[in-house]
């Protein structure tokens, strides 16, 4: 399943970092209009997978295809099916998942700034979710991230520092409770 699912994602972006999981098996009664035109009761089933990628980094291979396009979360057009209820429920999962794990560093560059980390969190959980200074303290508290010593250079003002995740250090800290936002 997992190998079907990064071949279909091959075949609608290129993209070098992406970070997969699967989601849910979703397979209740009349979620597909083809069950009722069958009469030996079929039930079809879908596995999910959610992937996050980079959007500077995924080119989108939409080939000619039409409605395959880069939608934010909130402006997904109509779906087939019960597809929409997926993406809910992905979303759900996602901005659950955010609170007490690490996978934002999956997609993150090998070094990053806390700017950087807090517009992936801002843009999957909405610009509200924390304040930037409440944000930058609580993540660093949590003694996963490592100072590499440089400095971007990227932007206006003065040089932001750049981190790297520290998985080691997160391997230490991996079964207690902690709130990442």
């Amino acid at each position: 399943l997992e190998a079907a699912a990064y071949r279909i994602l091959a075949e609608k972006i290129r993209v070098k970092n992406l970070y997969l999981e699967q989601l849910y098996t979703f397979g209740g009664p009349e979620r597909d209009p083809r069950e009722a035109e069958d009469a030996y009761g079929v039930r079809y089933l879908s596995v999910s997978y959610f992937a996050l990628v980079r959007f500077q980094d995924a080119e989108l291979l939409a080939d000619g295809v039409e409605g395959i396009a880069w939608y934010p979360a909130d402006q997904i057009p109509p779906l087939a099916f019960d597809h929409e209820e997926i993406c809910r429920y992905a979303r759900r999962r996602l901005c659950a998942k955010l609170e007490y794990s690490p996978i934002a560093f999956d997609i993150l560059p090998a070094t990053f700034t806390l700017g950087e980390v807090y517009q992936l969190y801002g843009t999957v959980l909405g610009e509200g979710f924390s304040d930037y200074s409440n944000f930058r303290a609580r993540l660093l508290k949590l003694g996963i991230l490592q100072d590499t010593g440089q400095k971007s250079s990227q932007g206006t003002g003065r040089p932001a520092t750049l981190y790297r995740f520290d998985a080691a250090a997160f391997e230490k800290i991996r079964h207690k409770p902690m709130v990442f936002v």
